[in-house]
C-alpha cells in the first residue's frame, strides 16, 4: 500500500515504525523529485526488495531498514537458523555498503543470547534504537562539521561558502540529518550562509533529484552542476570545500563513495581544496586495509546507464533511451579515494585524519 503526501516539513524522517507496529515506512527515492511517496514495508523480502531497488538506499539507512528487516522476520519465525538465514539474506542485498551488515549483526547478537519468545519485541525495540542512535550520531556530525565550515567561512568574509558535494549524503540517506550535509543544516541553523554545488551524479543522478530536492525543501541555496564540472569550478575558486558521504572506510583511511568521487578528489588535490568524507565511525571496516583491492564494488544493471527516468509535459513520469540500440554500457555503483587525498573524516567523535593510527584510536 502507498500514500502519497503533498505536505513538506523540514527533516522529515525518511523511515519509521508504522503506528500499528506491524511495518516500517519509508520514503520511495525512486520517485522523488517529483512524487513524494511513502512505501510500507510490512515483510522482510519488502525489505530487501526496497535495498536491492533502490526504494531506500544510503548506508546508514540501508543498515537501519536492514534491523527492520530483522525484526520482521522475528513475527514469523525468530529461532537462531531462522534468525542467521535472514541476516545472510539481507546482507547480500547490496555487497559494498558495510552499515547493512553491520546493522544486522547487531541486531543478531543483541538477539541469540535471549528466549525465543522475547525475541520479536526485543528486535523491534532494537530497530527503533538503531534509528534514533543514527539521528543522534549524523546530528554530531553536523556539528563537528559545523565548526570547520565557519572556520572555512572565516577566510572568506562577505559572501556565502561554497560546498561541493557529490551524490546524496544528506537526510534521504540516513534516518535523519545525513552525514556530508548535516554540516549544511546546521550552519543554516546558526545563521551561516552557504552555497552547495550539486553534482547531478549519473547514473541514478541521487544529487540532481534527491540532493537538489532535500535543499529545496529545506530552504538552503544550491546549484545543480553535471558531474564533469567540479574541476572547472575548482580551477576558478569557485569550491571552498567538498564533503561527500562514504560507503565503506578501511583501517587504514581509503573512502569508498559514489562512482565518480575519486575524480572530485584528485580535482580537489590539484587545485588545494579541502576534500572531507562524513560518516559515522559505523562506516568503517577495520577488517579492511587497501580499499582499491579488497573491497566489493556493485556492479548494477547496465539500464541505469542507457536508460534516463524524468518527468515529461504532461506531469507523468518517463524512462527514455539515451544510447544507440546495441550499445553495451558498464555501471560499477562506487569507486576509492585513496587515503592520501582525504583531508579529513567528519565523524560523530570529531574530525580525525585519514590514517590508520586515528582510525585505530577510534576502536
Amino acid at each position: 500500500m502507498t500514500t502519497t503526501h503533498t505536505h513538506t516539513r523540514p527533516h522529515r524522517r525518511s523511515l519509521w515504525p508504522a503506528p500499528e507496529g506491524d511495518a516500517v515506512l519509508v520514503i520511495d527515492q525512486r520517485l522523488l523529485p517529483h512524487q513524494l511517496v511513502v512505501e510500507r514495508l510490512a515483510s522482510v523480502a519488502a525489505v530487501r526488495t526496497a535495498i536491492t531497488d533502490m526504494c531506500v538506499r544510503g548506508a546508514p539507512l540501508i543498515g537501519a531498514a536492514a534491523a527492520y528487516g530483522m525484526a520482521l522476520q522475528c513475527r514469523l519465525a525468530a529461532d537462531d537458523a531462522s534468525l542467521r538465514a535472514t541476516q545472510a539474506w539481507l546482507d547480500s542485498a547490496r555487497p559494498t555498503a558495510v552499515n547493512l551488515a553491520w546493522a544486522t549483526q547487531r541486531v543478531l547478537q543483541a538477539l541469540l543470547p535471549l528466549p525465543v519468545a522475547a525475541r520479536p519485541v526485543a528486535a523491534w525495540q532494537l530497530a527503533a534504537a538503531l534509528a534514533d542512535e543514527d539521528v543522534a550520531t549524523n546530528a554530531a556530525i553536523g556539528q563537528h562539521g559545523l565548526v570547520l565550515l565557519q572556520a572555512l567561512a572565516a577566510r572568506h568574509p562577505g559572501r556565502p561558502l561554497n560546498l561541493l558535494t557529490h551524490c546524496n549524503a544528506g537526510a534521504l540517506a540516513t534516518v535523519d540529518w545525513g552525514t556530508a550535509l548535516a554540516p549544511v543544516y546546521a550552519a543554516q541553523a546558526v545563521g551561516l550562509a552557504v552555497h552547495v554545488w550539486v553534482d547531478e551524479t549519473r547514473p541514478r543522478n541521487q544529487g540532481a533529484s534527491l540532493t537538489a530536492w532535500e535543499l529545496g525543501q529545506q530552504g538552503v541555496a544550491h546549484t545543480v552542476v553535471a558531474d564533469n564540472t567540479g574541476g572547472h569550478l575548482m580551477q576558478h575558486g569557485q569550491v571552498d570545500v567538498v564533503i561527500v558521504g562514504a560507503d565503506r572506510v578501511t583501517a587504514r583511511g581509503d573512502v569508498c563513495n559514489k562512482i565518480g568521487t575519486y575524480l572530485k578528489a584528485l580535482a580537489a588535490h590539484d587545485n588545494g581544496v579541502p576534500f572531507y568524507v562524513a560518516l559515522p565511525l559505523s562506516t568503517l571496516d577495520r577488517t579492511v586495509h587497501d580499499g582499491v583491492a579488497q573491497i566489493p564494488i556493485e556492479h548494477r544493471s547496465p539500464r541505469e546507464v542507457t536508460h534516463i527516468t524524468g518527468r515529461n509535459a504532461q506531469g507523468g513520469l518517463t524512462e527514455v533511451q539515451l544510447v544507440p540500440d546495441g550499445s553495451p554500457a558498464l555501471n560499477p555503483a562506487f569507486d576509492v579515494t585513496p587515503a592520501r587525498l582525504v583531508t579529513g573524516l567528519i565523524t560523530e567523535r570529531g574530525v580525525i585524519a585519514a590514517t590508520a593510527s586515528a582510525l585505530a584510536a577510534t576502536a
